[in-house]
């Protein structure tokens, strides 16, 4: 969607939008059941749904800064924060989200070979392979470089044995993205590489695990005599940190984006001026004013960041600054919520509760709310050890 000044690409992409964006899909939703997550048995939620997610991949918009060649629209920085504004506006669902756009599509984008980004990233982007991530082990979570799972050099093909855990969505996913050691005398941090795997090659097999919601969007993932080709390694063999590192940064900004929305996207002043308790108590009110303004200050400095990555500096160790601070104010967001409901937001059907629950561990996934303390005190703030 080419044009040379961006107050004309404004109007072009609002006409766009106002043709082709369904009623349906301007709600403003950002529930679990409102997502589309795509993916070879994705089953949609309705018509609108499917037409949305067809159209936006047609123009390149489920990427929009992804390169042309590869599923995108190839925006610059200036325009993507346009076509998000104007998605705003109208209250446009995501046409679709997926661990490949956050995830797998940048470390492919920074480390993958032609070949595989000519395979992989075109699918991802039209919403037909859905991935899961394998990095998460039994005895290695924050201490991630201590991972066991074991990838034999074979000859013509790698062979992958252990196990994963804290896989989300590994039972409905098509592929995984996995980090695995390849070499069991290196150092702890050496000897690791990142691979690819087709979660329906034999020998690969799931297990939901139950949370106190009764849901069960996390599983162990087992991998007994997988057999992986060999071209199915992105970037060298037995550097499979860099690319995890460089993955993590944005798996981190994806989880900080959290602390700028709440439950369905509605601003606390409006989920207070709902309830008697907000209206009655200045406190709580004084509480939930502090917190927008908290978020509107994550939400800059994101924006700051990803100014940076445009030009090629990358959020690198601030990562964990966003992720921290993101997901934190979220904690502090959903508290507030549940406050201002009383007894009734306690009712599992509301949908608060569950919400207020799934916040704890956004700030356990992709490093804990500790971890990333020692990060910023190391490496931003150069404190001793």
């Amino acid at each position: 969607m080419p044009h040379d000044d961006p107050s004309g690409f404004r109007a072009e992409l609002r006409d766009w939008l106002a043709a082709n964006c369904p009623e349906e899909m301007r709600d403003g939703a950002s529930t679990e059941d409102s997502i589309c997550w795509g993916g070879k048995n994705w089953e949609f939620s309705s018509d609108a749904q499917k037409i949305w997610l067809d159209r936006c991949a047609a123009r390149g918009l489920t990427v929009p800064t992804w390169p042309e060649a590869y599923g995108g629209a190839g925006l610059e920085r200036a325009r993507e924060k346009i076509f998000h504004e104007e998605m705003a506006r109208i209250g446009a669902r995501y046409p679709l989200q997926s661990f490949g756009i956050w995830m797998l599509g940048p470390a492919l984008l920074q480390f993958g070979t032609p070949e595989q980004k000519a395979r992989y990233l075109p699918p991802i982007a039209r919403g037909e392979v859905r991935w899961c991530q394998g990095y998460s082990e039994p005895g290695a979570g924050s201490d991630l470089a201590g991972l066991q799972t074991r990838c034999e050099d074979r000859g013509d093909h790698w062979l992958v044995n252990g196990q994963k855990i804290w896989t989300s969505y590994a039972d409905r996913a098509d592929w995984i993205f996995a980090l695995v050691r390849t070499d069991r005398d290196a150092p702890k941090h050496k000897g690791i590489s990142f691979v690819l795997m087709d979660m329906e090659s034999e020998g690969v097999s799931t297990r939901p695990i139950r949370l106190i919601s009764g849901a069960s969007p996390f599983c162990e993932t087992f991998f007994d005599d997988v057999r992986v080709p060999k071209d199915q390694v992105v970037g060298e063999v037995n550097r499979g940190w860099d690319v995890a590192k460089y993955l993590l940064t944005h798996e981190r900004e994806m989880i900080s984006a959290g602390g700028q929305v709440m439950g369905a996207g509605r601003a606390l002043g409006a989920v207070l001026a709902d309830s008697e308790t907000g209206q009655s108590d200045p406190v709580l009110r004084a509480d939930a004013m502090r917190a927008e303004v908290d978020g509107l200050a994550v939400g800059l400095t994101l924006e700051r960041y990803k100014d940076r990555a445009e030009a090629g500096q990358g959020a690198g160790d601030a990562s964990a600054m966003l992720k921290y601070a993101g997901t934190e104010l979220n904690k502090r967001r959903l508290e507030l919520v549940i406050a201002a409901g009383g007894t009734d937001a306690l009712d599992w059907a509301d949908g608060r509760a569950p919400t207020w629950l799934r916040t704890k561990g956004n700030s356990i996934e992709g490093g804990t709310s500790e971890v990333m303390l020692g990060i910023i005190a190391k490496r931003i703030l150069g404190l001793p050890g």
